[in-house]
């Protein structure tokens, strides 16, 4: 799993009380004065020492650790002392989003036209590069560089964190503490092995790592040296980078003979209830030929292929917005990224990077949801048993059991939430 920089998976949890680091408490009004040409003396607030203290027990544990893993000395001197926990990560890790965003507004974003036409201008300028890593790994250039652009916008904006300190950050958080922390003892041996100089590890404040935004133990199972260089190299290199992507979609399982899916259209007395609302989109996958038996075509009115190939249909901004049939390679891209609309942008983004055109059926542009409006309308479905808590996530439980209100109420059963739904679902419930 990688924790990206442009795709975040918030981590939501109780913050961890970091104000004793920021800032030292000042002596009070009563404090004898201090003696002239003397520097004042600054007291150190309680909450302030134990803090230091526990992070300092905290570190000196994994240094163990670190030794005991065969990471040379040097490698843990110089990577964990004089660290602390970084604030700000602290607050991103605890950050919940007020929106939760539309498909049509995170795609416009992901898939611009500025992208596209940088994309296609990499493609051109490492032509060759692309032709040889799909003749090794069996994945299309064109979805090396969508990861890419998706993933650090070609190398642009990689994160500007120290990854050993935001991984040492998150662990000593506690809260996954176990697997931030085997993280960065797997970033150390990244260092040991002379990959990268620690000034030069930077990521993601989650420690996503690179123009690929992998997580150390993604880099170690699957990154290359693809320039041969002697060091594998994801910050800098861009056949290091484009090669890594590629070995690491091989190794996940990308079918070299396959796409990734396809935009869609359904005829208007379509069944949605055969739409896929869980993220992998495994309900109510059928053969190509049972969906053209269904009356699904391409996008643009044409007949679907006749392959044997197994697909699920997924409505991303409900039955009125845009439709996809996906195909094994969109799971392999959720691997990647858990997320539907990524997974669909990175397929979208690939295929204009080959002259395909925009979406044919735009999505509808509803406002996003607040959290609040979420939690309101999961309140709702809760007090009609529908649904057992409100976390405020738009999940595939809530989208389930909006379904199921939808199917039991006459509405188009899409799985779909705005506004309008939310009050009409509260009001069924006696909630106003």
């Amino acid at each position: 799993m990688n924790f990206g920089l442009r795709h975040r998976i918030s981590l939501i949890g109780p913050p961890l009380a970091l104000a004793g680091l920021l800032a030292a408490c000042q002596g009070n009004a009563s404090s004898p004065a201090t003696p002239v040409g003397e520097a004042p003396l600054t007291a150190v607030a309680p909450a302030e020492a134990s803090a230091d203290t526990a992070f300092a027990a905290w570190l000196e544990g994994a240094r163990a650790d670190a030794a005991k893993r065969g990471i040379k000395p040097a490698t843990i001197a110089a990577a964990l002392t004089d660290i602390a926990p970084i604030p700000r990560i602290i607050e991103l890790d605890n950050s919940q989003p007020e929106f939760s965003n539309t498909f049509t507004r995170y795609l416009n974003s992901a898939v611009s036209d500025k992208r596209v036409a940088n994309g296609r201008a990499q493609m051109k300028k490492h032509a060759a590069l692309l032709a040889a890593l799909e003749k090794q790994y069996g994945v299309p250039g064109r979805f090396l560089v969508a990861f890419w652009g998706l993933e650090s916008d070609f190398g642009r904006d990689s994160g500007s964190f120290p990854v050993v300190n935001a991984l040492a950050t998150l662990a000593y958080d506690g809260r996954r503490e176990a697997f931030f922390r085997d993280e960065m003892l797997k970033a150390l041996v990244i260092l040991d092995r002379g990959h990268i100089t620690l000034a030069k590890m930077k990521g993601s404040w989650a420690g996503a790592m690179g123009q690929t935004q992998f997580m150390p133990s993604t880099f170690l199972s699957s990154a290359i040296d693809q320039d041969r260089n002697g060091q594998v190299d994801i910050w800098d290199s861009v056949p290091d980078t484009l090669g890594s992507g590629a070995n690491y979609l091989k190794n996940l399982g990308w079918d070299a003979a396959r796409t990734w899916g396809r935009e869609v259209r359904i005829p208007e007395s379509f069944d949605v209830k055969l739409a896929s609302l869980d993220v992998d989109a495994k309900e109510n996958m059928k053969p190509l030929a049972a969906w053209v038996t269904l009356g699904v075509r391409r996008a643009d009115g044409g007949p679907l292929p006749t392959a044997d190939i197994p697909a699920s249909l997924v409505l991303p901004a409900g039955a009125r917005g845009p439709a996809f049939l996906i195909y094994d390679n969109y799971r392999i891209i959720l691997k990647w990224n858990r997320s539907a609309f990524y997974a669909i942008a990175v397929g979208h983004l690939a295929d204009r990077l080959i002259g395909g055109g925009g979406l044919n059926v735009a999505a509808r542009e509803g406002e996003p949801l607040r959290r609040e409006d979420v939690v309101a309308l999961q309140e709702g479905l809760v007090a009609l048993g529908l649904l057992k808590s409100a976390d405020g996530a738009l999940g595939s439980g809530t989208r389930q059991a909006i379904r199921a209100f939808q199917n039991a109420n006459g509405l188009t059963p899409d799985g779909y939430a705005n506004r309008q739904l939310k009050d009409t679902i509260r009001s069924r419930a006696g909630l106003g």
